[in-house]
């Protein structure tokens, strides 16, 4: 609708600028009337004269309006997205479903989002999640991230995995463990595995993990209903490997972005 509102608006304000370089002023009761109307459907104040502004002004009023509408339109197909079932492709990720989605509704048991490094190189995301496709509960997360930055979700999102140690950190070395303590467990979470700091276990995530993680965080957040700060590393709640703190960095970056679900924000 707004499209069309603003298609006609432009093409009056060719007929306009056309119309006064003639000198002509038969139609202007038309134009003003028109103008007048897509005024109403962008929005825009209703003052007297507003029809005489530049030809310019219009055409700016035009632009803004259709590209507010496109910016809308994306953050409503992302929360569709968010919440459909099947096999979803999300702008911005390459997604890999040997398991599709199901209903998010039957999922409420997702609470949490909690990040996994492990010691693989080039291609054992992969692997790995076709190998918890072929046997869910065994030891391992519902999603997997490749080196490539391609994402594997490998189980149905109502198995529950084998990961975690029962949160069993309570130091509150990295947060406050005292919401975290016997709390984020395998049964109420949803795991993310990054794959590739082998050899290397204190390498970072690679660029192209990096640049999807933050989309993918949103999408989940969004699916599940979790807030930021329901998003942890291993290593916050877990007494892990202490030669580096796994999905730490990856952590941080999700939580940066204070991401609110459509189902949280007031």
């Amino acid at each position: 609708m707004l499209l069309l509102a603003a298609r006609q608006l432009l093409l009056r304000l060719i007929l306009r600028s056309h119309a006064e370089r003639r000198g002509v002023s038969k139609g202007e009761a038309a134009t003003a009337a028109t103008l007048d109307a897509s005024r109403r459907a962008f929005g825009a104040p209703q003052h007297e004269g507003w029809e005489r502004a530049p030809v310019w002004k219009c055409f700016f009023f035009s632009i803004f309006a259709l590209v507010t509408s496109a910016l809308a339109a994306h953050a409503q197909s992302f929360a569709d997205l968010a919440k459909s079932s099947g096999t979803p492709q999300i702008p911005g990720l390459k997604i890999v479903y040997l398991s599709p989605l199901g209903n998010p509704a039957a999922a409420t048991r997702i609470r949490h989002i909690l990040v996994h490094q492990t010691e693989g190189g080039v291609g054992s995301a992969k692997n790995g999640a076709a190998a918890q496709n072929k046997n869910p509960t065994r030891r391992g997360v519902m999603i997997w991230v490749e080196t490539d930055g391609t994402v594997y979700f490998a189980v149905p999102e109502t198995v529950v995995t084998l990961q975690g140690d029962g949160a069993n950190r309570n130091d509150n070395k990295y947060v406050d463990n005292s919401k975290t303590f016997r709390i984020v467990v395998k049964e109420n979470t949803v795991g993310v595995e990054f794959a590739g700091n082998f050899p290397d276990v204190t390498k970072g995530a690679t660029p192209e993990q990096a640049k999807i993680w933050p989309i993918l965080a949103r999408f989940l957040q969004e699916r599940y209903t979790i807030p930021a700060d329901k998003i942890y590393a291993h290593n916050w709640i877990d007494y892990k490997d202490a030669r580096y703190c796994e999905g730490c960095e990856l952590a941080t970056l999700a939580r940066k972005q204070n991401y609110i679900p459509g189902g949280l924000a007031k």
